[in-house]
């Protein structure tokens, strides 16, 4: 299979830049920096990231550049420009003021290969620190701006290109145009990664990798879990064995629910219900890191004791996606982890259970694209995510039946709501947080020291950034009103307006 290899040096936009390569239909891989692989036959080009870091900085990102130019098409991306600059004799400097926001092409040589088609004065991105203000003599200038002098250029005889600027980011108008000229023009990338060839070839995949292996599979009710299963199922058919575990934080009623929505689709689905387990192992747990962990065990005891009554299973299956990975594990070059999540990683050496995990190349609208043409029915697809963790991260500090059944009603009221308003599939993610906090109310003549509730409701693409929905202000009243009325120890209902970046969707 073709592909475009991404070098991360730790920019915030790297996974922008895998997706728009994707929505060419041309599949890519991010790989950090520092650990590129073997360039294959299939490696048909190659991406250098931007970075939070200075080219000019002890330390920074650096990479053997000689080691891959010359061997295939090359762009470089802010920081990687600069790098492609400074390393063969150019120079690159602090900018007198950071070149931040939108700018305009005052010039370009529009017969280039990399910008051909691109609008006289066409907007773009600026987002760097450093600027260069010499190229090396071999290089030529391609483009500039009012302020930036080298805002993309090309080695000669090479194609080897950097830029300046940020075509992954919608602020640049024709970034996707630019970008196609790479990936297509000059890589010749031939447009054939579709939603059917994935599973072609991932079936195709699993069955050499499965053999007559049986698999055991966490099935949650969401999209990952379901397209994980219907995937799995095609490459193992009837030697795929699929869980449902009852955590005791699930939204209302979902336990039945779920297990409802499989009758028809195939699967060998078995429930169980774990509530009590889990809630002994969380007893008295506050730390969202302790509770993510305490979760994660829990779920690997009982996936042990429910494999075991499968006779030689050898596989756990899990619809670990993209973003899973990225924010649990440092992939991203110099990046940090910002949380754990229960569903990456190994397994205890006592399970003896291999992993395999068909999505955690997949993007969240990835996922329900190949869902759709795996046939799953819409109200599978079109979900909103829940966590792993459950509502056990929707809960700060710690959690008590009482208040997972508290948090339920008021999830319920708020999830209903929108879907009663049409407002569901507008909404990316959406969810109802207990807060550790009582507040001063008064119901009735009487005064009252009771709960809050901040309800939280995102548009995104894929779950690595997202910004808070605007939803209309006579729904949150309504709302606000329902839960207030109708749960007992509720006094109090607040509206989440943070995005992500900086805040994450989730509150823990």
């Amino acid at each position: 299979m073709e592909k475009i290899l991404i070098l991360d040096f730790g920019s915030q936009y790297t996974q922008l830049i895998a997706r728009r390569v994707r929505e060419l239909n041309v599949y890519c891989e991010i790989h950090p920096f520092n650990k590129i692989p073997t360039l294959t036959d299939d490696i048909k080009g190659i991406i250098l990231s931007g970075s939070p870091c200075s080219v000019r900085d002890a330390g920074s990102p650096d990479v053997d550049l000689m080691a891959i130019r010359k061997k295939l098409p090359i762009l470089g991306v802010c920081y990687g420009a600069q790098l492609l600059a400074q390393k063969f004799g150019g120079s690159v400097e602090a900018s007198p003021t950071r070149e931040y926001g939108r700018a305009n092409l005052a010039s370009f040589e529009q017969g280039n290969a990399l910008l051909n088609g691109l609008s006289a004065h066409s907007q773009v991105w600026m987002s760097h620190g450093d600027t260069i203000t010499q190229i090396p003599e071999n290089f030529q200038l391609i483009a500039s701006t009012e302020s930036v002098r080298v805002a993309a250029f090309q080695i000669q005889g090479e194609e080897t290109f950097g830029i300046q600027f940020h075509p992954e980011v919608t602020h640049s108008l024709e970034g996707k145009v630019l970008l196609k000229n790479f990936v297509v023009n000059i890589c010749k990338c031939s447009q054939d990664w579709t939603s059917a060839s994935f599973i072609e070839s991932s079936v195709a995949d699993l069955k050499a990798k499965l053999g007559s292996d049986k698999v055991v599979l966490g099935l949650s009710g969401g999209v990952d879990s379901s397209v994980a299963a219907m995937l799995l199922h095609k490459a193992v058919g009837k030697n795929l064995y699929c869980i449902f575990v009852d955590n005791g934080l699930l939204r209302k009623n979902e336990f039945e629910g779920v297990l409802h929505s499989y009758q028809d689709l195939g699967l060998n689905v078995v429930g169980v219900d774990a509530k009590d387990l889990f809630y002994k192992e969380l007893a008295g747990l506050s730390d969202p890191e302790a509770k993510r962990k305490a979760i994660g065990k829990t779920f690997i005891d009982v996936f042990d004791i429910e494999a075991h009554k499968i006779q030689d299973v050898k596989w756990l299956g899990q619809g670990t996606i993209y973003p899973d990975v990225i924010e649990s594990v440092s992939v991203a070059g110099p990046s940090v982890t910002i949380k754990s999540h229960h569903n990456v990683g190994g397994l205890p050496e006592r399970m003896k259970l291999k992993i395999v995990e068909p999505l955690n190349t997949l993007f969240k609208d990835e996922v329900r694209a190949i869902g759709r043409e795996l046939g799953l029915p819409e109200n599978i697809l079109n979900r909103h995510p829940f966590p792993g963790p459950g509502l056990a991260i929707r809960i700060l500090g710690d959690i008590t039946a009482e208040k997972v059944a508290l948090l339920q009603e008021v999830d319920a009221i708020f999830i209903d709501g929108l879907k009663k308003a049409n407002l569901y599939d507008e909404v990316w993610q959406a969810g109802a947080i207990l807060l550790p906090i009582q507040s001063v109310g008064v119901m009735g003549d009487e005064r009252t020291y009771e709960r809050v509730v901040a309800l939280r409701a995102v548009s995104s693409l894929d779950g690595m950034t997202a910004d808070w929905c605007r939803l209309p202000y006579d729904f949150l009243a309504d709302i606000s009103n329902q839960i207030i009325n109708k749960v007992k120890g509720v006094n109090r209902v607040v509206y989440d307006i943070s995005s992500k970046p900086p805040a994450t969707i989730e509150w823990e």
